[in-house]
This record gives C-alpha cells, structure tokens and sequence, in this order.
C-alpha cells in the first residue's frame, strides 16, 4: 500500500516543457515553483476542507509581482509578458488551481479590462495599486439570467446629474467578496443589444454596492466565487470605462488574454494530476510487482503526457502571438478548449489510477478531479469556444458564389 500524500506535487515530469524556456523565464518558474511548496501546498487540504480564502498568499504574491505580471514597470507591474505569465499561472494551479484562478481573474479580467480600456487617469490611479497587490480584482459580466448571452444582461446604469447610477446582481464573480474594485459590465441602452452594454469600475464601499451569496462550490473552494449586488448605487461619470456602449466589445477583447490564462490554469491542474499519479505507480503494487511496470498503466500514462504537451504548445502559440501584439481570438480559444478538455481526461485517468485511494481525500487526484472542471466552464464554455474558433475558420476561408 502506497503512503498517503499529505499535499500536492510540485515536482514536473521531464517532459513538462517542449520547448526552450530563457533563464530568466527558468528562474521565475523556479521560484514560483519554491514559494508554491513552501507556502500553499501545506495547506491546500484546509484551504479545500473550509472554502478559505487565502488572502496571506495573495499578499505575497502582490510583493513577488504576479498580481501585475503582465503590465508595465511603469504602471507598477513586472512588465512581463504572457508567456511568463502562462508559466506562472501553471506552477501555482499545479499545486493548487484556486490560488491559480485568483490571480488569472486579478490580471487578465479586472486589472486588465483597466489597462485597455481605460483612459491614462483611470490607469494610473487603478492599475499600480492593483499591480502591486495592495487592491484585489473582480470583473463582472455574468448575471443569473445571463451566461453565454450577454445581450441578456439586466444589469442597469442609468445617467444622473452626478454620474450613473448601477441596479442589478452579478453571479459567479471571482474574488467577489474580497475585492477592492470591480469592473462591472451594464445595460446604458437596452434598445443596442450588445453594442447597448458599457464597463464601469466600482470601488469598494460604494455606496449600494455590496457582496452577495458566496457559493458552495465542487472544487476551487479556496477562491471566493460570489455574487456582486448594485442597489441604487451612484458613481462619479469619469467611472465609465472605455467609450459608451463598448463594454462587450471590450470585454471580448479582455477574454482572448483571459482564455490563456484558463488555458495555463488546466495546464498546471492536468500536470499536478499526472505528477501525483507518475508518483503513485511508482509505489503501488500489485501481483508482485510496481504497476508501474504495466503496459496498460504505461499507456494511460502516454496518453496524459502527450496531450498535455500538445495543450501546453497550443497554449504558448496563443500566449506568444499575444505577445507579439497579434490579435489571439482564434488562438486563445483554441488552447483553452484544447487545454480545458484535455485536462478534464487527465484527471479522470488520474482517479482511475489510483483506483479506491483517488476516491478519498488522503490523496490529491480526487482535489484535482473536483477543480478541472470548472476549466470547460468558466470564461466561455467548451460549447462557445467552438462557435468562436468555427466563426473564426469561416473568417478566413469564406464562402464562394
């Protein structure tokens, strides 16, 4: 009998990387890597057990930069570039995929839909507070009623003398209750559809706007997932973020960056259960011998490292074209499809190694298991990936009269 791991692994296969890394991109990886076994894996099974928020790490991870990875020296970030942050968002949510989301909806939705969107003051008065950790993120645009369909929105902000005034709920808001701002998507004309819908950034302790239910939730239990509640709440014009009417526009935009980093964020939930798993048939026998040693253990184990590499390099295409300042639509939607799914398969086969010991919580598959899914969901389900990437095809291969 295999002796119950106590945490999540933070040792990659060989094989974790298919390509050539710099050595500073190494050096980041590793000390991500260090912090990630020396201050969350000791603790993901409490975090897990009690939905806790782990606000400490998050802390630290502001005074490392990774809550302003992607964003210039000047506006107080790391001033790197989704490549490294692909890498960093893998190495946290290897060993722990909540800690991991928090930073992907920290940077690639809120800090982020600021910094492109918004005008030089509203960057420079949000995003060096936001990069350095001292403010937590919150981006909404899902609503109860509005999932897929954002033209669904019932969130309203109606004109005042004094600004806009914000009436309606926003559901499934990473970092909810602990943010200290929020970008929120809203109705401004209804009569426009989509192109009615406009971004507005809302600090906290606004007047009227407040926290709602925190949801019970099958895995990434440690990142708060809740609801953000607008009761007659009035905030200053200049909070309009980006033009009148662009905030869908906009937000797709946010989304191509922000389906990366969903992308990486299966990456390191897909490694963390092939690690453990590497690790568990390596110890476990059966009829005499490490199963390890069996073909049929051998191939599942093939099958998990290559798709996961296949998913890695789709997602680095994506990260790198990002980079480069291309447009990712297509790209970003093909990895976090690719990426989500295959990560999906590689946690079910890591349950299905450990036999009953990946059913219990003595063993980390069964966490892993829990947190993948919400990968095929979150930021686009696998279903609006398709259309996108199948839109995107027909784009460039139109047809002919």
């Amino acid at each position: 009998m295999s002796t119950p791991s106590t945490g999540q692994s933070t040792q990659a296969t060989p094989s974790t990387y298919p390509f050539t890394l710099t050595d500073e991109q190494e050096q980041l990886r590793k000390e991500i890597r260090d912090f990630a076994a020396r201050e969350i894996a000791p603790n993901v099974s409490r975090w897990d057990e009690a939905s806790e928020f782990p606000a400490d790490v998050v802390k630290q991870l502001g005074r490392m930069g990774l809550l302003g990875i992607i964003f210039p020296v000047e506006y107080g970030g790391a001033g790197l570039g989704y490549v490294d942050y692909v890498l960093a968002i893998e190495e946290l949510s290897a060993v722990d995929g909540s800690i991991g989301i928090i930073v992907a909806a920290h940077n690639s939705l809120c800090s982020n839909h600021i910094f492109l969107a918004g005008n030089e003051d509203q960057r420079r008065r949000y995003i060096p507070k936001l990069a350095g950790g001292e403010w937590l993120g919150a981006w909404g645009l899902t609503e109860p009623g509005s999932g897929s369909d954002a033209s669904a929105a019932r969130t309203t902000a109606v004109r005042t003398d004094n600004g806009w005034l914000l009436n309606g709920n926003k559901t499934f808001i990473t970092n909810g209750h602990y943010a200290d701002v929020a970008v929120v998507i809203a109705v401004t004309d209804r009569s426009q559809g989509t192109h009615g819908l406009s971004a507005f950034v809302v600090e906290k302790g606004t007047p009227g706007f407040r926290p709602g239910k925190k949801e019970n939730k099958l895995g990434l239990r440690a990142s708060d997932t809740s609801e953000l509640i607008f009761e007659d709440c009035e905030i200053p014009a200049e909070n309009l973020l980006g033009n009148l009417g662009e905030g869908f526009v906009d937000s797709m935009r946010i989304l191509d960056g922000g389906r990366i980093s969903i992308a990486a964020l299966s990456l390191g939930i897909g490694r963390g259960a092939l690690d453990c798993s590497v690790k568990y048939v390596k110890e476990r026998r059966q009829f005499g011998k490490a199963i390890a040693e069996f073909q049929g253990i051998q191939w599942k184990l093939a099958d998990m490292a290559t798709e996961l590499d296949a998913a890695r390099l789709l997602t680095q295409r994506a990260a790198v074209l990002k980079d480069a300042g291309q447009r990712v639509t297509r790209e970003s939607s093909m990895a976090k499809l690719y990426a989500s799914e295959v990560a999906v398969r590689i946690c079910d086969e890591a349950v299905q190694l450990h036999g009953g010991y990946g059913f219990i919580k003595d063993y980390p598959a069964e966490k892993f298991y829990r947190d993948v899914k919400l990968c095929t969901i979150g930021e686009g389900t696998s279903e609006i990936q398709r259309m996108v990437i199948g839109r995107e095809i027909l784009k460039v291969h139109p047809s002919r009269g």
